[in-house]
This record gives structure tokens, C-alpha cells and sequence, in this order.
């Protein structure tokens, strides 16, 4: 009896296993699914007895960049990030082989399925109705296999050279565009000023004069402008004619 003592000792130790508080353990009995582990230190008898470890931790994964064409047939690259965590350890696990590389391939499909669904400029005017969408769709099949989808991100969007090219012409060409129409407003709103100036100056007596008066006090205020003051020739020939006059 006492030669057994060591022996179960050894089993003991060798049969404890640590599951930390991020984690689940799946025990298996004879191949069968036994029981799921909580955190700490449980037993699992060696031979008849496994485990598996499930990360319950949220994961982000980078879907590879994917080759689609837009519902206006425009061919794109698309890439964009999953974040995603293990709900069920028991489903991720019984139900399906491999539950990491299933998300990856089914979020790929989705993506490039969602892209050909919307033209090009709902796809880069509308980046997050493209990635909830997709979320929505993943999120319905993974369910299943005991993850939760937290978020879909679209990373980048590529287009082909020639299309960034007519893009970029196109966006200079309205940039131009409300350029013009911008000054056009302020031609229009200076002429309508000007107009009303006129107006009151023409219909108040004396407002034209003084109004000259204040432009060539501004012009004198410098130094260095030579001011040519224009006299009408109505009043010079009045100005001569009083001269002979006197003469005479």
C-alpha cells in the first residue's frame, strides 16, 4: 500500500491542468465530451481523459485584401479588420473544425458579395453602412458556431490607376466649378452694391461732389501719386470768355 502512495502522487500531479481566466476548458471522457473547465486547476486524468483550451479573449483579424467588382462593374481591392470573440466554448469547438479559419473564409466571401452589391461611390461615400453590413452577415452564420462579432472595419479601398486618375480630374473639376460660382456670387453682389450706390448718390444733391472730394483726399494722402484733376471744358470756356470780357 505504502509503495502505491508515490505513484498516486505522480498521477495527481502529472493530471493537473491550469486554465486561466481568459480561457475555457473542454474536458473529453473516452472521446467524449465531458464537461467545460472554468478557470483555476483541474484534474484530468491522463489516458482516459483530455482537454482543450478556448481563448475567450476578443480577437481582431486582418481579412487579406480581396478582389471585387462594384454592382456599376468598377474592380476594386478591398481589406478590412474583424474583431470577434468566442461566446460558446462548447460550439466553437463540437460544431465546427477549425473556428478561426472558417470566420477568415466566410468574411472574405461576404466581403467581396456586399462590395458587388453597391457602386463605387456608395462603397467611398458610405464605408460603414458597407462594413455593418457585412458585420450583420457574418455575425448570422458565426453565431452558430459560438463566436460574437463585436465589429467589421474597412481598412482601404484601392482603385485601379486610370480611375484614381479620372477621380482625382473629376474632383478638381468641381472644386473649379464652386470656385466659379462663388466668384460669380460676389461679382454679382458687389455690381448690386455699387448699383444702390449710385442710385444714392445720384438722388442726393451734393453727394457726387462730395464724394469726388473724398477720393482725391484719399489719392493725396500718398506722396508719390501724381493726381490729374479732369475740369469739364464747359467750364474752362465759361472761365475764358470771362477773361476777354475783362479785357475788353
Amino acid at each position: 500500500m505504502g509503495a502505491l502512495i508515490p505513484i498516486i502522487i505522480v498521477i495527481l500531479l502529472i493530471s493537473i491542468r491550469q486554465v486561466n481566466q481568459y480561457e475555457k476548458g473542454l474536458k473529453f471522457m473516452f472521446g467524449k465530451f465531458h464537461k467545460t473547465m472554468n478557470p483555476g486547476w483541474r484534474i484530468v486524468i491522463p489516458i482516459i481523459q483530455s482537454y482543450q483550451k478556448v481563448d475567450l479573449r476578443t480577437k481582431a483579424v486582418d481579412v487579406p485584401d480581396q478582389n471585387a467588382i462594384t454592382k456599376d462593374n468598377v474592380p476594386v481591392n478591398v481589406n478590412a479588420v474583424i474583431y470577434y470573440k468566442v461566446a460558446d466554448a462548447e460550439k466553437a469547438i463540437l460544431e465546427i473544425e477549425n473556428f478561426r479559419y472558417a470566420i477568415m473564409q466566410y468574411a472574405q466571401t461576404t466581403m467581396r458579395n456586399v462590395v458587388g452589391e453597391v457602386t463605387l461611390d456608395e462603397l467611398l461615400a458610405s464605408r460603414d453602412k458597407v462594413a455593418d453590413r457585412i458585420e450583420v452577415l457574418v455575425e448570422t452564420v458565426s453565431k452558430s458556431w459560438g463566436l460574437e462579432v463585436s465589429s467589421v472595419e474597412l481598412k482601404d479601398v484601392k482603385l485601379p490607376e486610370n480611375m484614381e486618375r479620372t477621380i482625382a480630374k473629376q474632383a478638381e473639376a468641381e472644386r473649379e466649378k464652386r470656385a466659379v460660382i462663388i466668384t460669380s456670387e460676389g461679382e454679382l453682389a458687389a455690381s448690386q452694391n455699387m448699383s444702390e450706390a449710385a442710385r444714392v448718390l445720384s438722388s442726393t444733391p451734393g453727394a457726387l461732389h462730395l464724394r469726388t472730394l473724398q477720393s482725391i483726399n484719399d489719392i493725396a494722402s500718398d506722396q508719390s501719386n501724381t493726381v490729374v484733376f479732369t475740369v469739364p471744358l464747359e467750364i474752362m470756356q465759361a472761365f475764358t470768355g470771362f477773361v476777354n470780357n475783362k479785357k475788353v
